[in-house]
């Protein structure tokens, strides 16, 4: 079944996901292109209708980004946001000027034309603004809908054509109703069926893979993490044991992390996975390394080279199967270049080429919430699915510093006493990652009568949406109390705990 599709113009704005998201949300498929995207590509998906985002740059300036212009002649129904709002005015026969006064963060929405974008809404509302510049006059056929006290046109609706176009972001959860808005948008305006769902999804991949695949072999990398669990779990539906699953165990890996992935994974019955235990090899190259950045070259050629040596036993395989993501795959189309290497990041990347084999990538249209549904509905245990994203390098990115067995061993049952406490006090899924780190230093302490020098760890815990920016997650005293007692009570080792109350940015979320 062909699904509608909506296209998102990205201009550059850092919330495009988000509209990504929101749109997904009305189980309506949407695909992200940058706004360079050559106008025949356009075409070809034949899109359904048109959102056009927001954007760092300002249309006044004489080097705007501006998309093709045979795009307004495409008669779909389009929403601008922000700079799309601007754009639109603009192309139109508006005018666009530098505010008076630049708006940003919350703002009284007072709408003047109920109905269309703003069905079944209040008359005022409480929306997110962000921009420097304001449509100064409405360009021909078109009339306000809405305004702020800074914005006389905070929404403006063409007379005959379904256009809109909006200088406040509905996209983020700032604007409590702008989800409300883009849903009168799609299915009111646009006529969309919202039928994009995790079934449908399921059942379409799995013919897809069965054709794309045949009667050949595929080797996938399993982590235990979410993305490739369930990549796994939708192949294996596909094709069976024609699947080869291969789990390296780096000995960086959680406390009894290997046991908890064969058990869950026991559940899908004739799932055979290849376990490879090869801890002795990875720390002993860890062996007197201190920089984090050398730790993760070492751990992702160690790691390619022990999964290739596993993968060579299926000499007739075909395909290598990864879990990407749809944000992956938008950052590697993004118009912006190429950006800093914050750090790198250990995967089996280069196989492919290396070993002569297709990539088989059956979530590359998914954001990660999207992909727990798929996997909720593949009967994937919830303890699976819920999980919280873990580094491809492990804990060596969390132990700061040189990396030793003893230090692993220390870290491990830290971690584990933080997560079956978040466990315990039913906080895991109110979080959207937790862990541990130990720290390269040593502090005195008391205990008992006796002066100790041990260890000092941190417990991080953050609210995101998508790793880009997060906020540090506020827990009961009463919590961090209890895990602080166990912690320096039942780990030999360590006297002294704190919390990390960092925000990303300016910091990072792993500490390494």
């Amino acid at each position: 079944m062909a699904h509608q599709m909506v296209l998102i113009v990205d201009f550059g704005s850092q919330y495009t996901q988000l509209i990504a998201r929101a749109v997904r949300a009305q189980q309506v498929y949407c695909e992200i292109v940058p706004y360079t995207q050559a106008y025949d590509r356009i075409r070809e998906k034949s899109p359904a209708a048109l959102i056009l985002s927001g954007s760092p740059w300002s249309v006044t300036q004489a080097d705007a980004p501006l998309p093709d212009k045979r795009i307004w002649e495409m008669s779909r129904p389009i929403l601008g946001i922000c700079y799309g709002m601007q754009l639109i005015a603009q192309v139109f026969g508006g005018t666009v000027v530098k505010a008076d006064k630049k708006e940003y963060g919350h703002a009284r929405l007072r709408i003047i034309q109920p109905g269309g974008i703003f069905a079944e809404l209040e008359s005022e509302q409480t929306v997110w603004m962000s921009h420097g510049d304001a449509v100064e006059q409405l360009p021909p056929g078109f009339q306000a809908l809405a305004q702020t006290d800074n914005a006389a046109f905070a929404a403006m609706g063409h007379n005959s054509l379904p256009i809109y176009a909006l200088q406040f972001h509905p996209e983020v959860v700032h604007t409590p109703h702008g989800r409300h808005i883009i849903r009168n948008f799609l299915l009111n305006i646009a006529g969309l069926r919202g039928d994009w769902t995790a079934g449908s999804f399921i059942e379409e991949t799995v013919q897809s893979i069965r054709r794309q695949v045949g009667n050949r072999k595929v080797i996938l990398g399993l982590s235990g993490g979410v993305d490739s669990s369930v990549a796994a779990a939708l192949i294996y539906k596909a094709i069976g044991d024609k699947l080869h699953p291969v789990y390296v165990d780096t000995g960086l890996m959680r406390k009894n992390e290997s046991d908890k992935i064969r058990t869950m994974f026991a559940a899908l019955q004739g799932f055979r996975l290849e376990m490879v235990s090869a801890g002795e090899i990875f720390l002993a190259r860890l062996r007197g390394v201190s920089d984090p950045e050398q730790k993760r070259k070492i751990i992702g050629r160690t790691f390619i080279e022990v999964f290739e040596q596993q993968a060579a036993r299926h000499p007739d395989a075909e395909f290598l199967a990864q879990g990407t993501l749809y944000p992956d795959v938008i950052e590697s189309v993004s118009f912006k270049g190429p950006s800093v290497t914050i750090k790198s990041h250990h995967n089996v990347g280069g196989l492919p080429e290396r070993m002569h084999l297709k990539l088989l990538e059956p979530l590359r249209e998914l954001f990660k919430d999207e992909v727990r549904e798929v996997g909720h509905q593949l009967g994937l245990p919830p303890e699976l699915i819920n999980r919280h994203p873990f580094p491809g390098p492990g804990l060596a990115v969390r132990i700061l510093g040189e990396v030793t067995p003893e230090k692993v061993q220390l870290l491990q049952e830290i971690d584990d006493i933080f997560i079956m406490e978040l466990l315990g006090w039913q906080l895991y899924n109110s979080t959207w990652q937790a862990f541990a780190v130990l720290l390269p230093v040593q502090s005195v302490g008391v205990m008992g009568d006796e002066r100790t020098y041990a260890y000092v760890c941190a417990l991080r815990a953050v609210n995101s949406v998508d790793g880009m920016t997060a906020d540090w997650t506020v827990f009961p005293p009463e919590f961090l109390k209890q895990v602080s007692n166990r912690i320096i009570n039942e780990v030999r080792g360590v006297n002294r705990v704190v919390f990390d109350i960092s925000s990303k940015p300016p910091a990072t979320i792993e500490w390494e």
